[in-house]
């Protein structure tokens, strides 16, 4: 199955924020399926800036983590197409925009699933649906 990751996930997995939550994301990162996992590119320039911005990481240090992820995973480009149907979702569902943008570079990638936290749990659009890595649910969704 083709999931996506978002920004709240490879926060955690960077080992910021909740300390349960940071083991949670990266027990499921090293069970990540290499070839069928996808991170939009929106959601590198959100770590990046919540890395720097928030956590106080150097510029260079946050720099060296975007590229260890687009290394480790395949990294969804933010197209014209890809934007028109972000706002698309943003109206008709009232997302917030940067989301709306990071649940459709899912769709546009086959994706099933989007690990977030931020977003509605088990929101469901264009076959992906939001699922909560950190929540009772994530069994029922990821599989242990």
């Amino acid at each position: 199955m083709r999931l996506a990751l978002d920004t709240n996930f490879l926060v955690y997995a960077e080992g910021v924020g909740n300390g349960a939550r940071e083991k949670i994301a990266q027990r499921i990162v090293e069970k990540l399926p290499v070839d069928n996992t996808f991170i939009p590119a929106q959601v590198l320039g959100e770590l990046f800036r919540v890395l720097v911005g928030r956590v106080g990481r150097k510029p260079h240090s946050a720099r060296a983590s975007i590229l260890s992820w687009q290394d480790s995973f395949a990294v969804v480009e933010t197209s014209q197409s890809i934007l028109l149907a972000g706002v698309d979702l943003s109206v008709d569902h009232r997302l917030n925009i940067w989301d709306a943008i990071i649940l459709a570079a899912a769709a546009s990638a086959g994706c099933r699933l989007l690990l977030s936290e931020d977003m509605q749990e088990g929101f469901t659009w264009n076959g992906v649906t939001v699922a909560n890595p950190f929540s009772a649910k994530r069994k029922e969704l990821l599989g242990e």
